[in-house]
């Protein structure tokens, strides 16, 4: 057990008997427990396997290579429409969890299977074109643009989404003044 996840779950003011649950149920499956992108995180020699992630109106459990898992219940969600990889459950109690406690522990079980195995996802590289205001933005302020290139691929991307997804050059500029502050602390946009 992390003693820096036992400080997440004591600080948590929302899901904290559900994260309790959910981590119960990882650490009786041999998972070793670690802390990562501010989040519990559990894996199998190294390899990330899951990791729960509170929301405001649900918790989740994702698993890094969902896509892979057998789902023919479709309990496992997508992470999101650009998500190639990672699929998760949705909590909203500890009955829930409860009651998908077998098929929770029989995800993991495939998911250390897979990890053994060294199978990987495949991913279809997609390019997204920087905005050209975001360009700009890189141009006048250098340290936003290393502080943007120091974020993980995905979190660029989502960033990069974001900003591109307004129709008016106005409101791309906006989006990146208003996102800025969180990229400078290296946080993604959909982080807590």
């Amino acid at each position: 057990m992390s003693d820096k996840v036992d400080e997440f779950v004591n600080n948590s003011k929302q899901w904290r008997d559900e994260i309790e649950a959910l981590r119960a149920i990882l650490l009786s499956s041999k998972l070793d427990e670690d802390f990562k992108w501010s989040k519990p995180c559990y894996t199998f020699e190294e390899n990330n396997i899951a990791i729960i992630q509170p929301f405001k109106s649900t918790l989740a459990l994702m698993f890094f290579k969902g896509t892979l898992l057998k789902d023919p219940d479709g309990v496992l969600v997508a992470n999101g429409p650009n998500s190639q990889s990672s699929k998760r459950y949705e909590f909203g109690s500890v009955q829930e969890i409860n009651k998908a406690k077998s098929k929770i522990k029989a995800h993991i079980k495939e998911a250390i299977e897979i990890e053994k195995a060294v199978v990987k996802v495949e991913l279809k590289k997609k390019n997204e074109p920087t905005p050209d205001e975001l360009t700009a933005m890189f141009k006048s302020k250098p340290k936003f643009k290393k502080a943007f290139e120091g974020l993980t691929p995905g979190r660029q991307r989502a960033y990069i989404l974001h900003f591109s997804s307004a129709k008016q050059s106005a409101t791309r500029i906006s989006r990146i003044e208003k996102c800025m502050p969180r990229i400078l602390e290296g946080k993604g946009i959909n982080d807590i």
